[in-house]
């Protein structure tokens, strides 16, 4: 594998411009199929399997019209006026005929076409009014003697909620769409005193690709590469690198957009993890590249296909480990999972490709301007010199190793604690910042209506002789739903074309991720109080129910996902070091370091601690996929310094260096490179922390937490400590078995041999032909 890898790299420098014009060749054409086709992103989340998403399906196919989500809109008037006063109630009623004239509403007053099923209605009401029902701080809006559906007034008269069912998602809606919805809306503000304001998805989803913060990151990496390879012009190879694949690999992922429906958090993923593992791979290239010219007095040219050849091959085993680690997700089943890990593997893949490709043909055009006269100089001067910090610190470790594994443990185990009390559910205005308009809205909903009005359910009710829904059971279902535990108010939904099919909707008692609204949900599918006296069956959707079903599912699928990510680094590891030990070592330090992630998670996000800090003021759940999500990619990351920093330990003791002087060795040729490169990862993740995004700023959060724990608690403290409890055991593999494994060669000892072999028959030949 080396040789091949060698053999890129002297090709690739001796003709640059092939592979710097096939690259670019590349990027131009992803370029212009985005200007011709555009961007198209979804927000969608798609749990297939789960009991909300079935109801979905059935209602998409057999009532397109109300298979989309749920929108509203809040109205409010001044102090010293009723929202229901004649003027404003008129502007009101004006915007919600106009709302419900559109193509992309339904209409409930559709259902509602004769002068019986009116009285149907007024009866309904009627009945509902003498009913117990929960104590709400709402009135209905009447206009001529008749509620308006989907309206409601607060008790004070000063707000009005208006919710009504879309034919697609909030987020699917198209810019005239909701344009048309917000022209329709401000037909009331235009004829009257009120105010409108827009809700939970129709305030419209922002999820940035790339902004200050991130560019900040970037900035903070270029510092990181400056530093450690002393060179601006070295410094830069990295960040091109990385520019290059991320626009490849997002930027094809976008030019893909118009056939293939991709969830608008993809491309942000593949952006943080292309980013910092294509700086990071370069990196230890180039890294390598100018010790072997410093050191061994080698050409650039020499140096730069060698480089290739061993750190490449740790490259590209460690960029293999992302890349199974993240296609591990497919095995879960769920779509946007599945999209997400595609794309972001795809990236890291296009990153290796470059590094190994285009990299050596820019350090061709570099040639021997890599390292500075001035630094070959210093580079010899400093021969033999006292060991430097990374020599003192790893040999003063070993000699405390028992207490650096205890003190690890404690940390990392101190750390997870919060673990036990994670709470895993999907955002809502609730978890918003308080300065922003969508937790402003949930606020002003929450007190004037009540939470559930943040999070509707909404309900399909069949008849399960296949037959149309009775009318009349249509409106016994609403009278029986509105006497179960946790309903605050029910309300007619409408029929598809043949009566098939009938939906209502529901306003839970609590907010969208209450465990109370999660019964309410169970109760629903399972209670047969809901149907008592109908002949129909029912089933439960919308968003909060959609959110719950996500929760639960990737709870369930977790325990397996982490079956799966233990197996890989078992056998990933023992393949690529050629030990027993070493991978058992190296899975428990990643369960270790994954723990703490998920605990540092839960304390900032969940319990706010140090919420300032990261420009959080509100705690609220988990993301559901976090721990899925954070542990594919935190798993991959990590080998990869596992790999790189291993492998230069067993270069050493194949080359004959034994017990802790081989871990010594080891450590002092990788550290410096591990730590710049991890700093560099935390640099690009903690960019992506302080953007608006809740959902971004976990994710960021988790996997910048992760890499500094992992990288410098587990990878540079404990890894090496239990290295040394162990001695050479630690590289112990059966003979039967050492056999039966491939011969991978990263260390590049083969090619070292036959390169050395060559140099000898080279001296050889010239010492004859002098003579």
């Amino acid at each position: 594998m080396s040789r091949f890898f060698y053999s890129i790299g002297k090709t690739a420098y001796s003709k640059p411009w092939i592979f710097i014009a096939s690259w670019l060749l590349i990027l131009g054409v992803i370029i212009t199929a985005i200007v011709t086709n555009g961007v198209n992103t979804s927000s969608e989340t798609r749990i297939d399997g789960t009991a909300a998403q079935d109801v979905l399906d059935e209602l998409a196919e057999e009532y397109p019209a109300a298979s989309g989500g749920q929108g509203s809109y809040l109205f409010e008037v001044p102090e010293g006026e009723a929202i229901d006063d004649p003027a404003n109630a008129q502007a009101l009623a004006m915007a919600a005929n106009e709302i419900y004239s559109l193509e992309h509403v339904v209409n409930p007053m559709d259902m509602l076409q004769d002068e019986e099923a009116m009285a149907q209605l007024q009866g309904l009401q009627d009945m509902m009014s003498q009913l117990p029902a929960s104590e709400v701080n709402h009135r209905p809006f009447i206009v001529q003697e008749m509620p308006v559906p989907g309206i409601q007034i607060s008790e004070d008269g000063t707000v009005a909620l208006f919710q009504f069912q879309l034919t697609k998602t909030a987020e699917d809606l198209s810019e005239a769409e909701r344009e048309e919805l917000a022209d329709a809306a401000n037909i009331a503000q235009d004829n009257s005193s009120i105010t409108v304001i827009p809700t939970g998805a129709l305030q419209g989803v922002d999820i940035p690709i790339g902004g200050t913060h991130e560019i900040i990151g970037l900035a903070i990496a270029a510092v990181i590469l400056v530093v450690t390879l002393g060179s601006l012009i070295a410094a830069g190879l990295p960040l091109v690198v990385a520019l290059i694949g991320v626009g490849v690999g997002v930027g094809g992922t976008f030019a893909l957009s118009s056939m293939f429906e991709i969830n608008s958090l993809t491309p942000v993923l593949a952006l943080m993890i292309g980013l910092a593992v294509g700086i990071d791979y370069a990196l230890f290239i180039v890294n390598r590249q100018r010790k072997l010219i410093t050191e061994q007095q080698l050409t650039a040219k020499e140096a730069a296909a060698r480089a290739v050849g061993t750190a490449g091959s740790a490259v590209f085993f460690a960029g293999l480990t992302v890349i199974i680690a993240l296609s591990g997700l497919l095995v879960i089943g769920i779509s946007f999972l599945s999209s997400m890990a595609l794309v972001a593997a795809l990236t890291v893949s296009i990153d290796v490709l470059v590094a190994l490709t285009l990299l050596p043909a820019l350090l061709g055009l570099i040639g021997e301007r890599i390292v500075s006269t001035k630094a070959r100089n210093k580079a010899q001067t400093s021969k033999g010199s006292k060991q430097g910090f990374a020599g003192a610190w790893i040999t003063g470790l070993l000699k405390m190793k028992w207490v650096a594994i205890l003190l690890v443990i404690g940390v990392l185990g101190t750390l997870a604690v919060p673990v036990a009390q994670m709470n895993l559910g999907m955002p809502s205005g609730e978890s918003a910042n308080q300065d922003t308009a969508v937790r402003q809205s949930y606020d002003v909903i929450s007190d004037s209506f009540g939470e559930g009005f943040n999070g509707p359910l909404l309900v399909v009710a069949k008849d399960q002789g296949a037959a149309a829904v009775d009318p009349q059971e249509y409106f016994q279902l609403l009278a029986n739903i509105s006497q179960l535990n946790g309903v605050a108010e029910v309300s007619p939904g409408g029929f598809n074309e043949d009566g098939t099919i009938a939906i209502i909707s529901i306003i839970p008692e609590n907010g969208p991720t209450d465990e109370a609204t999660k019964q309410l949900v169970e109760s629903l599918r399972t209670d047969t109080a809901a149907t008592e006296n109908t002949n129909a069956e029912i089933g439960v959707t919308g968003l909060t129910a959609i959110n719950i079903d996500i929760s639960e599912k990737l709870a369930e699928v977790f325990p397996i996902y982490i079956a799966i990510i233990v197996v890989l680094s078992l056998l990933i590891l023992l393949v690529v070091f050629r030990s027993i030990l070493i991978p058992i070592k190296a899975t428990v330090g990643f369960l270790l370091s994954i723990m703490a992630t998920f605990g540092a998670t839960t304390a900032v996000f969940q319990w706010g601690w140090l919420g300032s800090l990261f420009g959080i003021d509100t705690g609220g759940p988990l993301l559901s996929f976090i721990p899925i999500m954070v542990t594919g990619i935190l798993y991959g990351l990590a080998m990869d310094y596992q790999v790189f920093l291993v492998s230069s330990m067993r270069e050493a003791y194949i080359h004959g260096e034994k017990g802790n002087g081989a871990i010594i060795s080891g450590y002092k040729t990788a550290s410096k490179v591990v730590v710049a490169a991890a700093l560099i990862m935390v640099s690009v993740f903690s960019g992506f922390i302080f953007t608006d995004d809740i959902m971004i700023k976990q994710i960021g959060f988790a996997l910048a937490f992760g890499i500094l724990v992992d990288a410098f608690l587990i990878r540079m403290i404990f890894v090496p400590a239990v290295m040394s409890m162990f001695g050479d055991k630690i590289w112990w593999l059966p003979k039967w078995l050492d056999k039966l494994l491939p011969d991978l060669d990263i260390e590049g000892e083969k090619l070292l041999h036959e390169l050395n072999e060559k140099d000898k028959v080279t001296r050889m030949n010239t010492g004859e032909n002098s003579i």
